[in-house]
């Protein structure tokens, strides 16, 4: 009873295996924070020295073009590729649909605006006008940032609006009577005219004082924005999100989390002053882990997982296994009974591994942070009880999901269809490049293919140089040579025979099978290479 009671105070030794747990490596080129439910490692990320993430970030542009048959801009915001702003996103947004309206006491009814729709929005902001936006999407690929014109900052417990007067309470706040208590104290917040304010989850159960202060730093915080937009010309960026480790702190540091534990000392005391703006008892859940030989992420179990995490192969408890493809235009999750042969009743053993496949798919969507379109090869399930069970499975398990989601029943042929909105580019873009030996394709050519590939080659170079050229090197790849010297031998030898001069082969074991090269022996001039 005791250690519990420590536990849940933060006193004593932080054990990773119980509650959930934020761990933070900090590295001079390289920072990553993990989030752990009971030691299962369900959020992953990674921000390295020098990189740029300006997603949230808010920037002083400059229309450049506007593309009528796309309905959308191009806005110069000083980046490599122009931001991409839709029609739709430059219009003033309604509250979302996960949000409840609430409406302002005393505020006296003003005279209605005209509504503003996509077919005004380029002569609001026509070419070369200066406008301020926030960067929705970071740039995926050769796609550049997404921009919106509707600005929102956001704080520990409430998100400020200051281009809009909408007021709002998170729905996933389902209590009546601490949704009453909020919404008493949103309308006693000291906000500015024209300016809205949303309250987010975690403001559940929070003391009034805590949102005046929270109020007081996002007011402050849009002064000073707007104070860099009077000063600087565009493009020119005015506001950029926090780096990982106090993003991190910031939205993760909940009741729901019972401690961070961090291996550098300076870090902890960053986070632990993030932390003491919150509470004291949020402050005691910082531990300090001191670094030995062996890394911290080692240590607490999480590298293995991690790893997991880029295998293509993901096994589920049951013996079952998910494979995940990342493609162009959707992410493929396929289902796959393997070693489950753990009941007889073959309905009940395919509706456990595919009710443990959709909770490990919500899973490795956030793990990984990939998204867009997904489509999930379910196995065939005979009764449509057992296809809500599974859609239920995974709906729950989204409800983690900061990303929003959207999940549509499974269809007649057990494809299960959903979007996961997609910020940034996904944990394996980010961190692996494509292979320049395959180009990404993940396979090479055979021998044999390679084999008929430089011996029609070689023909067409000796009919080319017939009475210019008389011994030609071949240099090859190892393997390639293998089969040259064996299946094909005689071909070449007959080859050779069309030919006035010798084939000389050689073999450079640093060569990519696909690469060879065919050259004149006498001017070592390169006749032919790949």
């Amino acid at each position: 009873m005791i250690s519990n009671i420590k536990r849940m105070l933060g006193i004593g030794t932080p054990d990773p295996s119980r509650g959930n747990t934020i761990v933070v490596n900090a590295e001079k080129l390289e920072r990553r924070v993990a989030l752990l439910e009971d030691g299962v490692l369900e959020e992953y990320s990674v921000e390295r020295e020098g990189d740029q993430n300006i997603v949230g970030g808010i920037f002083k542009g400059r229309v450049k073009n506007i593309e009528q048959g796309l309905k959308a801009m191009f806005v110069d915001i000083g980046l490599e590729k122009n931001a991409f702003l839709h029609f739709w996103d430059a219009i003033p947004a309604a509250l979302d649909s996960g949000l409840e309206e609430i409406q302002r006491k005393g505020k006296h009814k003003a005279k209605k605006a005209k509504k503003i729709t996509s077919k005004d929005i380029p002569s609001i902001y026509p070419v070369g006008s200066e406008i301020v936006i926030q960067v929705s999407k970071g740039p995926i690929g050769t796609k550049g940032p997404r921009v919106t014109t509707n600005i929102s900052l956001a704080g520990r417990y409430l998100v400020l609006m200051p281009y809009t007067e909408q007021f709002g309470i998170s729905r996933k706040i389902d209590d009546p009577k601490e949704r009453a208590r909020l919404r008493d104290i949103m309308q006693k917040l000291s906000v500015p005219e024209g300016m809205g304010v949303i309250m987010r989850t975690v403001a559940q159960g929070t003391r009034a004082r805590h949102f005046v202060r929270d109020l007081a730093m996002l007011l402050e915080q849009w002064d000073e924005i707007e104070a860099r937009r009077a000063n600087n010309p565009p493009p020119a960026c005015i506001y950029k999100e926090p780096g990982l480790v106090e993003r991190s702190a910031r939205d993760f540091l909940t009741e729901e989390v019972n401690q961070i534990i961090c291996d550098d000392e300076e870090t902890t005391e960053m986070i632990r002053e993030i932390a003491g703006k919150i509470s004291r008892r949020a402050k005691r859940r910082v531990h300090y882990m001191a670094p030995t030989a062996e890394p911290i992420f080692e240590r607490i179990g999480i590298q293995k997982q991690i790893d997991e995490a880029f295998s293509r192969q993901v096994w589920l408890p049951c013996g079952g296994y998910l494979v995940i493809d990342e493609t162009e235009a959707l992410i493929s999750i396929d289902v796959n009974t393997g070693r489950n042969r753990g009941s007889k009743d073959v309905d009940k053993m395919i509706l456990q591994t595919n009710i443990e496949a959709a909770e490990e798919t919500a899973r490795q969507l956030r793990l990984r942070n990939i998204g867009g379109l997904v489509v999930i090869d379910l196995i065939d399930m005979r009764h449509r009880r057992d296809q809500q069970a599974v859609y239920k499975a995974i709906k729950e398990r989204l409800k983690r999901d900061k990303a929003k989601t959207q999940v549509l029943q499974i269809s007649q042929i057990g494809l299960m269809e959903m979007t996961r909105q997609r910020l940034n580019e996904s944990l394996l873009d980010s961190m692996y490049e494509p292979c320049p030996y395959c180009q990404g394709a993940s396979r090479v050519k055979t021998p044999m293919t390679m084999s008929v590939e430089i011996q029609r080659q070689l023909n067409t170079v000796i009919q080319k140089h017939r009475d210019e050229v008389g011994d030609i090197i071949v240099v090859v790849n190892s393997e390639v040579l293998n089969r040259f010297k064996s299946e094909d031998s005689k071909l070449l030898v007959e080859l050779e025979r069309s030919h006035s001069g010798r084939l000389i082969f050689r073999s450079d074991p640093a060569l990519q099978r696909e690469r060879y090269a065919i050259i004149d022996a006498k001017t070592e001039k390169t006749l032919e290479s790949r």
